[in-house]
């Protein structure tokens, strides 16, 4: 029986390059290497594609110098990846599945999706219009709106080019939303730009910060609670996984991107006691989210638990969830004994019966 080629795709054009590099080779180990070959391809953060002959390339940090360019072939007839030897030839690799281990724009949000449709490779993960609604945190909400009985924090959503009147854009803000506030760019992951601001003065920073990272921000009220996320896993018949807690570490008081990924202190918890009824609340609203966004393969839902009220406040949801040693995905599949492998292997083979 031939094993289907997978090609892994990694790295990419965004400010989640490094966390996508970790969350890769997680994957890669984790591919059954006896149902499928492994091809690896990693994007720079210049944008350049290159194939990378083995894992150790990625853990020693040497694939943008070692690797060979190449080109994926949006040429639906072929479905090839073509590798240029630097001896003037060119190899061609046909590619069966494709497993996007890519974070935020450039790769999380439709755009590389879209190249794969074009080329009729079958892909791990969401869709085109799933990928791309998802990644823009203000249409995310604009849908949650519309299916009614899911509570979100109040917002407002700024343009960059508003900020040219900076003090309208803030008293627009104050008029519907109280501080302090959460700043943060729309198409942003891994809370990259994002800032809390108790003033005038701070929410003019955090703008300003923001829209370093987008052209379009999203300010929101404080919910404050406890951050709970959950899983989810399938095509049409989705099903959630129990729900994690984040205990955030930093002065900051929130999940930050160096509290995730470099404070040792950050804590993820896989099974939290909760009030009586809230974690199947909170299972319930993650399943249809991502129905209502037309999600496929996976989706991590992030929420609060709101202090006094106990109620389930949606916050987003993230269409390729991190695969790092401390990613709460696999953590919270592990807790319902489907461990990283075969949680790896159900995301091809719903990949492949997708696209059948």
């Amino acid at each position: 029986m031939n094993k289907k080629n997978v090609m892994v795709l990694f790295g990419g054009n965004s400010s989640e390059h490094e966390v996508s590099c970790m969350s890769a080779q997680t994957v890669i180990r984790n591919i059954d290497e006896e149902r499928y070959q492994i091809t690896l391809v990693g994007i720079t953060k210049e944008g350049a594609w290159r194939f990378v002959d083995s894992i150790e390339e990625i853990k020693k940090d040497t694939w943008r110098e070692t690797g060979k360019k190449a080109l994926l072939s949006p040429d639906a007839q072929t479905k090839e990846l073509l590798v240029f030897t630097g001896e003037g030839t060119v190899i061609s690799k046909k590619i069966d599945v494709i497993f996007p281990v890519l974070h935020g724009p450039n790769g999380e949000d439709g755009t590389v999706q879209g190249l794969f449709e074009l080329a009729r490779i079958p892909y791990v993960g969401c869709g085109v219009l799933a990928s791309s609604v998802s990644m823009d945190k203000f249409y995310t909400k604009i849908i949650v709106e519309h299916i009614g009985g899911i509570r979100q924090a109040n917002y407002v959503g700024v343009h960059k080019e508003e900020l040219k009147e900076m003090d309208r854009v803030i008293s627009d803000v104050e008029d519907t939303l109280s501080y302090p506030v959460f700043v943060k760019p729309c198409c942003a992951g891994s809370s990259n730009g994002v800032s809390k601001a108790s003033d005038r003065e701070g929410l003019k920073k955090a703008l300003l910060l923001a829209a370093g990272h987008d052209s379009k921000i999203l300010v929101e009220e404080t919910i404050t609670g406890r951050e709970v996320e959950c899983a989810v896993l399938g095509n049409e018949q989705a099903k959630a996984s129990g729900v994690g807690e984040i205990l955030a570490a930093g002065a900051e008081g929130f999940y930050t991107y160096d509290s995730k990924y470099n404070n040792a202190e950050s804590r993820t918890v896989t099974d939290p006691e909760l009030p009586e009824g809230v974690a199947e609340k909170i299972r319930e609203a993650a399943v249809r989210i991502f129905t209502a966004v037309s999600g496929n393969g996976l989706s991590r839902v992030d929420f609060f638990v709101e202090n006094g009220t106990d109620e389930v406040v949606f916050n987003e949801i993230n269409t390729m969830p991190g695969f790092t040693s401390i990613s709460m995905y696999p953590m919270l599949w592990a807790a319902r004994g489907i461990d990283t492998k075969e949680l790896v292997s159900q995301l091809i083979e719903l990949c492949l019966n997708r696209f059948e």
